[in-house]
């Protein structure tokens, strides 16, 4: 198995300015998000960034650093231009690790990558996990993924998906108090392995009118007919850092 880890890392955060630098036990984020890639079976891990702070701390502990523009709107356009820089073929597969996951499970990026090897047709592979209570199911910030019997993803929302519609017409304006037995109800993890060639393909589309209305980029590749095989998480994934909670939750449990 061969694939490569691209970690993005900006340093402007509205929530936390710097996040990739923080420190953790001694470490700052991107290091311990790098060791933790460094852990799977990729063949190389690479850190992916616009600013020469990043780069100045990540060279230091030994990561290869790809400086790429200041102006891409999405994670995305970092990836192409990275994959563009470096000249890979196009059946090259790569997997995205976001700069504030410091505990990703390496287990989950090595099932990313195999998905993805394992499915000639599909352009991407990503992951979930199942939803285990109401408040969850329709919190917009929890995006759902439904897909069909081949494991390829038919829509990933922000609404609670799918909808059930004898379950919870019967609660009227009140949500409903348990999730019903059929639902199969699953949260997208925002890991993604793609292939070399898709990522060419993608920063020549335009964005999406589902992409737009849900404010959902993977939305883009359904809207034009991409194949996105999905699988439930070896490992269930911790969460991220976004907040100066999670980042109080991440040093208490690495310290």
């Amino acid at each position: 198995m061969s694939f490569t880890v691209i970690i993005p890392a900006r340093f402007g955060s509205s929530r936390l300015p710097g996040k990739p630098l923080l420190q953790i036990a001694g470490k700052p984020m991107i290091q311990h998000v790098y060791e933790q890639a460094c852990r799977s079976g990729a063949s190389e891990v690479i850190v992916a960034t616009d600013d020469v702070r990043i780069q100045t701390t990540a060279e230091a502990f030994g990561a290869p650093v790809c400086m790429t523009s200041a102006d891409h709107e999405s994670g995305t356009d970092r990836l192409q231009e990275v994959v563009a820089q470096l000249g890979y073929a196009g059946d090259h597969v790569i997997v995205n690790v976001q700069g504030d996951e410091p505990l990703i499970p390496p287990a989950n990026i090595n099932q990313v990558a195999e998905l993805l090897l394992a499915s000639p047709d599909a352009g991407i592979a990503t992951l979930s996990e199942p939803i285990s209570c109401v408040a969850e199911l329709f919190d917009p910030n929890a995006v759902k993924v439904v897909t069909n019997a081949n494991a390829s993803a038919l829509y990933f929302s922000r609404a609670p998906l799918p909808w059930g519609r004898d379950d919870f017409s019967a609660w009227g304006d009140e949500l409903p108090t348990q999730l019903p037995d059929n639902g199969n109800f699953q949260r997208h993890i925002g890991i993604y392995g793609y292939r070399v060639g898709l990522l060419h393909k993608f920063v020549t589309w335009l964005p999406a009118p589902i992409e737009l209305a849900e404010s959902l980029e993977q939305l883009r590749a359904l809207w034009n007919g991409v194949d996105i095989k999905v699988a439930e998480a070896i490992e269930p994934p911790p969460p991220g850092v976004d907040t100066q909670a999670d980042l109080d939750r991440v040093r208490a449990l690495l310290t």
